[in-house]
């Protein structure tokens, strides 16, 4: 059996499901883009080949090897895009929740049904079909839990709003002993630059007290200033609105002092490194233009 244990976003980790981009499908068409990033390229003929994704994925998979870190895949499904495992499921201490995703994204849970099979199955949860919450939304930082939402009355028009206040309700419930914090998330349908499709596209923390913010991916400043004040405004690397859209908070920690980041965040990887960090950088530029990078495509099962 899976022992879960997932408190916070940086402790080692032990245990991670990658997805996958092998047989990743067609380029979409117009009507078939999910984000307004995916659609910029799909229009500029510029949407990633697989066989680049394959590749950049197989280099974020050896360095989590490098770290001794059992990686799980998705059982392939042939032409359908599975990279973003964020997205269909997430750990929380020792529950694993199933997302409610959008509908012809289905199969991707069925892709990892073998390691739920090794969980106990009363550790296993799906909300109701009414909840609406995604992986990418969710963020543990020990005591807290912090969840991004979108709280316009306009919510069933965007597509890019992928986490509702009843699936905040959801996990309140479900874990009453965890102070959980939402932040109104700024959307848009149309333009990748004011777009924060989930918490992590606008919010990271690292190590033990660091976090990277995007204060204009949320829609009111009193949440930004509720982050600052928590982790304290010198420990926040502040990003701009471009590298906001180029994902700038959406690493991956290894450890606390060790963080998976893209070859291109120079100024980033650069204060990585002031602080103390560990900085593996890998090329995944393709990959971001789907508008997920190495968070989004990663599902972490256990962290010490």
């Amino acid at each position: 059996m899976l022992k879960l244990n997932i408190n916070n976003e940086s402790s080692r980790l032990r245990a991670v499901v990658l997805g996958s981009a092998v047989s990743s499908g067609p380029v979409p068409e117009v009507a078939e883009a999910y984000d307004p990033k995916s659609l910029e390229h799909i229009l500029a003929g510029t949407y990633p080949k697989e066989q680049d994704m394959v590749n950049e994925m197989q280099t974020f998979k050896n360095v989590l090897q490098k770290y001794d870190v059992t990686v799980y895949r998705p059982e392939n499904i042939e032409n359908y895009n599975q990279i973003f495992t964020r997205d269909i499921s997430f750990v929380i201490e020792d529950i694993f929740v199933k997302s409610n995703i959008l509908p012809n994204r289905e199969l991707e849970i069925d892709a990892i049904q073998y390691i739920i099979d090794q969980i106990d199955p009363k550790k296993v949860v799906r909300p109701p079909s009414e909840v609406h919450i995604e992986g990418g939304d969710v963020m543990l930082w020990n005591d807290y839990i912090f969840i991004g939402t979108y709280k316009g009355s306009d919510y069933k028009d965007y597509i890019t709003a992928r986490t509702n206040m009843l699936g905040v309700q959801y996990i309140r419930d479900l874990f009453p002993q965890k102070i959980v914090k939402e932040f109104d998330l700024v959307k848009s349908k149309i333009e990748a630059r004011d777009n924060a499709l989930h918490l992590d596209c606008c919010f990271q923390p690292l190590g033990n007290n660091k976090a990277i913010i995007y204060k204009n991916g949320f829609r009111e400043e009193a949440d930004y200033l509720f982050l600052v004040n928590l982790f304290g405004k010198e420990n926040l690397f502040q990003i701009t609105r471009d590298e906001m859209y180029d994902m700038n908070s959406n690493v991956f920690s290894i450890d606390t002092n060790v963080v998976v980041s893209e070859r291109n965040f120079t100024r980033l990887n650069n204060w990585l490194r002031e602080n103390g960090f560990v900085v593996e950088e890998i090329p995944y530029t393709e990959i971001a233009k789907q508008e997920g990078l190495l968070r989004c495509s990663t599902l972490p099962l256990i962290r010490d």
